[in-house]
């Protein structure tokens, strides 16, 4: 089957907004504004969790199709080495039926996916090992020297081999966002600032290139620890100097346009702690991304499980969906990530998104 062609479109996924604010009577405020002019989701789907098996495959492929079929989620998230690039196929598959159904089409959907982790195909019979040795180290791909901690490379050979077989994976001709994954926690450490923001020009002007030829509209950094950490912690990074990479590559009109990070009850520290820096105004991550013109995606709004119960709180939501309202309620906040599969939680969660978000004031009386 030939690759799926074209991306988000601003007038597609308005479509899809004011499709489900018609007939799926969701309050407006539950789709946002995006660089580009696109309208997203409050809600996201993520595709982390799972065995890299059929079961898992036919899971994720119906969390897909619940979520755009429900209208309430357009934006996709996925990995290639998610599930050993499953998770991407499994994200291919949906969406290429619900679009030969006619049920959605490609300018409504922003598919999101990551590069930096090695990624063996957990569909090609080899163990890991041999299956790098194969597909990376002997081709060239991948020389040992640009490995950090064994399992990640940000070189431009690399990242080129990776994009394209997520393009693959995925089945689309052009990708909407590709992040660095995890690149800051995992080389500053190791490599020191000064060469990961070389290796991060590098890897920035070569995203500019993509876009250049129409494969790519923008490009991120996703993270765990370095956008929460304090500024004096060796792992810290700063969103203003990563900005100013890649306007040095890409100029005022570059495609670094989305970070994400974990947020939660437990983790709060995007909206509260002010290790940021403007033109010299402290701020928190939030309020620094909403002036460099960067889309916030949050993950794990459940704290992978520490923040669900039954029972239900005085908001009149369930302890689950509470917190994925308070995540999704954050100030600057775009889109918040959910991945359950199962389709009893996946509903649940996805009731979320018939509730207006808290306003700023609400949304402080629940911070911890």
């Amino acid at each position: 089957m030939p690759p799926i062609e074209g991306w988000a479109q601003a007038d597609g996924t308005r479509a899809f907004a004011d499709r489900a604010v018609a007939s799926r009577h969701l309050p407006a405020a539950h789709f946002r504004p995006a660089w580009g002019g696109l309208t997203v989701s409050s809600l996201g789907l993520g595709t982390y969790l799972g065995a890299a098996d059929g079961p898992t495959d036919r899971a994720v492929e119906e969390a897909v199709r619940t979520c755009l079929g429900s209208g309430r989620v357009n934006f996709l998230d996925t990995a290639i080495n998610y599930r050993n690039q499953r998770a991407e196929r499994s994200v291919g598959r949906a969406l290429a039926g619900l679009i030969e159904q006619g049920r959605i089409s490609r300018e409504e959907v922003v598919v999101a996916t990551k590069s930096g982790y090695l990624a063996p195909d957990g569909e090609s019979g080899l163990a890991a090992g041999p299956w790098i040795e194969r597909e990376l180290l002997r081709p060239g791909v991948l020389a040992r020297g640009d490995l950090v901690d064994g399992s990640h490379a940000m070189s431009v050979s690399f990242l080129a081999d990776q994009f394209e077989r997520s393009r693959a994976n995925l089945g689309l001709d052009s990708l909407d966002l590709v992040y660095l994954h995890n690149a800051p926690d995992v080389q500053i450490p190791s490599v020191g600032r000064t060469r990961f923001l070389e290796r991060l020009t590098e890897a920035f002007t070569f995203y500019e290139r993509l876009r250049s030829a129409d494969r790519l509209r923008a490009y991120g950094l996703a993270t765990w620890d370095s956008l929460r950490a304090p500024r004096s912690d060796p792992g810290y990074l700063s969103l203003e100097e990563a900005v100013g990479v890649a306007r040095a590559v890409g100029g005022e009109r570059h495609g670094f346009r989305y970070i994400q990070f974990p947020f939660h009850l437990g983790l709060p520290e995007a909206a509260v702690l002010r290790n940021q820096s403007v033109r010299g105004e402290r701020l928190t991550v939030f309020h620094a991304a909403s002036l460099l013109g960067l889309g916030c995606v949050t993950s794990v709004p459940l704290g992978q499980g520490e923040w669900t119960g039954p029972g239900s709180t005085p908001s009149g939501l369930t302890v689950t969906q509470e917190a994925i309202q308070f995540a999704r309620s954050a100030p600057g906040a775009l889109v918040t990530l959910i991945g359950q599969k199962r389709p009893e939680h996946l509903s649940e969660n996805l009731e979320v998104a018939g509730r207006v978000p808290w306003d700023p004031e609400e949304f402080r009386t629940h911070l911890p």
